[in-house]
């Protein structure tokens, strides 16, 4: 895990909006707002990226607590949560619909107000985010203040590029072609694989410490 403020602010943020992908949020959200008019698009966008935030602050503040509560060490919530991104990361380079951000029941629930469910919850604030922002928070622990400004920051930053991917999503789309949203989808799964690889590794320097040449 990197340790210099630089490089652990830019593991958090691109692994937030990895995660979150923006450009696949708002290709989302234009199909599931077809029917609303301009001020409710915006309201909805609005809104779902400021439940997405609370939500992931939230659980960047109390995550570790969470945990402790249901007997659940760090180390094998970083192991677990290596695997779940893994999993998003290899459907995100094959091409195909990530059950743990919705499915299709939540895609059609929820028609009075789409912007809490299932727009800010799972498809922006899903269990891949929450699960990073836990897992970057106790990285946090051993780097000092300035790295849990940082991912609340990575947080801040996300919310707000996903809010104004949203509020603009009828230009991009109409903009950006099916084959090039699988591209860019396809490499930012395999640099979400990447960062997945690193989170196990991590959990498994903790919770084996023979690994990395502790006692």
């Amino acid at each position: 895990m990197a340790t210099d403020p630089v490089s652990f602010v830019l593991l958090s943020l691109s692994s937030l909006l990895v995660l979150v992908n923006p450009l696949g949020a708002a290709m989302i959200y234009v199909s599931m707002t077809s029917g609303f008019d301009a001020d409710d698009k915006r309201r909805i966008a609005r809104e779902a990226s400021w439940y997405a935030l609370v939500v992931l602050v939230v659980f960047a503040l109390l995550g570790g607590i969470i945990l402790v509560l249901f007997g659940i060490s760090l180390a094998a919530f970083r192991i677990g949560g290596g695997i779940l991104l893994f999993s998003i990361g290899m459907e995100m380079v094959y091409a195909k619909a990530s059950r743990s951000k919705m499915t299709a029941t939540e895609k059609y629930e929820g028609d009075e107000d789409v912007s809490i469910m299932p727009i800010a919850i799972p498809m922006i604030a899903g269990p891949g985010a929450i699960t990073t922002v836990i897992v970057l928070m106790d990285s946090a622990a051993d780097l000092g203040l300035w790295a849990y400004g940082g991912v609340l920051l990575s947080i801040v930053v996300t919310s707000v590029v996903t809010h104004l991917t949203m509020a603009n999503a009828e230009w991009i789309v109409s903009r950006v072609g099916q084959r090039e949203f699988r591209v860019v989808n396809r490499l930012m799964g395999i640099l979400l694989i990447a960062i997945a690889v690193e989170f196990v590794i991590d959990g498994l320097r903790v919770a084996f410490p023979f690994l990395a040449g502790g006692a």
